[in-house]
């Protein structure tokens, strides 16, 4: 929370809710804990792929809705493994 995952989360949420990406069968952008990867800032998880991204700041949280999320390209200059 000290990384600014809070506010991360509710511009995350408020993007894909602007695009149309969220609803019944459509994406869903949940809360968690630290997934045992605390140090790395915050994360985020795409499933069913299990794609892990780091992210800075909302930019690259745009870039990852745009070409993940829409698109269905992962950005792998973000993934951490």
């Amino acid at each position: 929370m000290d990384k600014g995952a809070e506010a991360a989360f509710d511009y995350m949420k408020a993007r894909a809710k602007k695009l149309g990406l969220t609803g019944e069968g459509k994406t869903r952008i949940n809360r968690s804990g630290c997934l045992d990867r605390c140090g790395l800032g915050p994360l985020m998880v795409i499933y069913p792929q299990a794609v892990w991204y780091t992210f800075v700041d909302n930019e690259d949280i745009d870039e990852i809705i745009e070409s993940h999320l829409v698109n269905g390209k992962v950005v792998e200059r973000l993934m951490i493994s």
